[in-house]
């Protein structure tokens, strides 16, 4: 790999000892990847939050020691000086006003604490959130930047046209520390260019459309690819959008898309596909979305409904706003929890609408900061959880051993305040 002067300063060992461990770490990880060089980046995000999981794999550690193991990969504990690139903490493990609703002792409590507080020293911004591009952190057309998540990789990739590949917790670590990340895959321009020719033959207008077509084109797309889907009508709005990429990065390995005259990088299939034939030509149809519908529902055998879940990724204000506006006059059924899930900044805002007060007056409850799948967490004796998110209802049955539902909000809030699931095929 060719290294710039700044580079070998900083492998040498010119800005510390961990500023080199996270060198020595890119250039090994680009080495092995095949890349040439790296790229300057100054929009890192990440997870460095750290609880009682892993104290049991470094002992007692300080909060040197958890970022010296987890994020760097490093043998020794080394001194973490503050982050050189703008670095973002992504969703974490715990709520931090509800921890006691997961069931979270006191001690896990003080520790991830501890480690948010250790984030924010060294100049991590703590959005704690799957979407950081809803609270702050908008990535500009052609901007590299260095992202776990593999929800917010597909949007910020295909609806912003920033470039990232999917990276991991020790990659984002040293891209903070060090404002480099390996040039390579989704960063260079001829690997973004679409593959596969999905040619959609029904209205995909909702947000269940839009996670049914995303859920289906992973399902049938290699690693790797990139679908150019036409035959869009309607424009898409932002959680159309998202609800799509999540569902697509959660069924297969989608990390980019094009929806030519949408996203940021396509204003026709000829343009998205480079002037290039498709390898493949696929077409979504009724059969195929009810292909997907079926599927995501595969894990259900009961209609009592324990939990519904909104809100993965995260939800947007204009989602809790609809949530509130389905529940009015209406309340949660007893033996029925209802959590809705969003970035702390807009919890702040969504309590000044007054919309926190109201879903509390209903029997819900607002929730940020993480999830059931990431915080591994559920209401006592959940067996059945129904959510209007592909990728939630992906993940948890498997995750957390219960049936999962997937339907519209609508079919959601009506099974939080009946108890009962009677959502409808498409």
């Amino acid at each position: 790999m060719r290294l710039t002067d700044d580079e070998r300063a900083m492998l040498d060992g010119a800005e510390g000892e961990a500023v080199a461990a996270a060198m020595d770490l890119l250039v090994r990880y680009g080495e092995v990847l095949g890349a040439e060089r790296l790229v300057d980046t100054d929009n890192v995000c990440g997870a460095n939050l750290f609880g009682s999981r892993h104290s049991l794999v470094c002992g007692s550690p300080t909060p040197d020691a958890a970022f010296s193991e987890h994020s760097l990969d490093a043998p020794t504990v080394l001194t973490i000086p503050p982050v050189k690139a703008q670095s973002y903490q992504l969703i974490g493990p715990m709520d931090t006003e509800h921890w006691q609703v997961q069931g979270l002792p006191q001690a896990e409590h003080d520790e991830i604490m501890a480690s948010e507080r250790y984030n924010a020293e060294h100049g991590i911004h703590l959005l704690n959130t799957c979407t950081p591009y809803q609270v702050g952190n908008v990535p500009l057309k052609g901007e590299h930047c260095a992202w776990m998540e593999s929800s917010a990789v597909v949007y910020v990739n295909s609806v912003l046209g920033a470039r990232t590949n999917v990276e991991g917790r020790e990659s984002t670590g040293a891209a903070m520390l060090t404002g480099k990340i390996p040039y390579w895959g989704l960063h260079l321009d001829g690997n973004r260019h679409g593959t596969h020719l999905v040619e959609v033959g029904v209205p995909v207008t909702s947000n269940r459309d839009w996670g049914l077509l995303g859920y289906w084109i992973g399902e049938q797309v290699p690693e790797e690819a990139i679908p150019v889907v036409d035959g869009i009508t309607a424009t898409p709005d932002l959680v159309r959008l998202k609800h799509f990429g999540a569902a697509a990065a959660s069924s297969g390995g989608v990390e980019m898309y094009h929806v030519p005259g949408i996203t940021a990088e396509a204003r026709t299939v000829e343009e998205a596909l480079a002037g290039r034939a498709p390898q493949v030509r696929l077409r979504y149809g009724a059969a195929e979305r009810q292909e997907a519908y079926e599927h995501l529902n595969a894990t259900a055998t009961d209609t009592d409904v324990d939990l519904v879940m909104i809100g993965c990724p995260h939800a947007t204000l204009g989602q809790i706003r609809d949530v509130v506006r389905l529940l009015e006059g209406r309340r949660v059924h007893d033996g029925t929890e209802l959590w809705v899930f969003t970035p702390r900044a807009l919890r702040h805002v969504a309590e000044q609408n007054g919309y926190a007060q109201a879903l509390a007056d209903a029997g819900a409850l607002l929730m940020s900061d993480t999830c059931p799948a990431i915080g591994q967490f559920l209401p006592n004796g959940t067996r059945v959880v129904a959510t209007d998110s592909a990728k939630q209802v992906h993940y948890l049955p498997a995750i957390m051993g219960v049936q999962g539902l997937f339907g519209t909000l609508a079919e959601c809030v009506d099974a939080a305040v009946t108890g009962t699931w009677r959502g409808d095929a498409p």
